[in-house]
């Protein structure tokens, strides 16, 4: 099955169910290295008259070190049947695994970079804007306890969502 390339404007789907309910995969490195990680936080939408997506991760993911490398990253968007290979690649830590391989994805690559050709939606972005979360940021004092009890905040990262790959049947 190939991939159409589309406008993010053209893009289907519910980003809060995409993101929220299927979860989607970070993926960043090169084709000599990389690593991805599951996600069920983030966000799209247009900032700076560019269309756009937000994902948080943490400096202790190994994915970390990636999306900091790199000029960009991408989103892979799964069908249901691939939601217990998501969850082992949330818990599974590629720096003591190729836990890529151990879950039966393709690496494939569009402007060098990663994704999954098992995947039923790609978006490919350019990294704009980066910034750590803090505490003295948060309003809502409940949700920074709750989300952070050990202090161990995101880096929020603002992608351009350069193209949409989507799978055609």
């Amino acid at each position: 099955m190939a991939f159409v390339t589309r406008r993010p404007e053209e893009m289907a789907g519910n980003p809060f169910s995409m993101i929220g309910d299927e979860w989607m995969l970070i993926t960043a490195g090169d084709e000599k290295k990389c690593n991805t990680m599951t996600a069920d936080w983030g966000g799209l939408g247009v900032v700076w008259n560019k269309p756009v997506s937000f994902i948080f991760v943490r400096p202790q993911r190994y994915t970390y070190q990636f999306v900091e490398a790199q000029p960009g990253y991408t989103l892979s968007f799964f069908d249901a049947g691939w939601k217990k290979q998501m969850a082992y690649l949330g818990t599974a830590s590629g720096r003591n695994e190729d836990k890529i391989a151990k879950a039966g994805l393709t690496l494939a690559f569009s402007d060098g970079l990663p994704y999954f050709e098992e995947a039923r939606l790609v978006l490919v972005c350019r990294k704009l804007y980066r910034q750590d979360l803090r505490q003295d940021c948060f309003v809502d004092t409940a949700t920074d306890r709750a989300s952070y009890p050990e202090r161990d905040y995101h880096r929020l990262y603002v992608g351009e969502v350069l193209r949409v790959l989507e799978r055609q049947e």
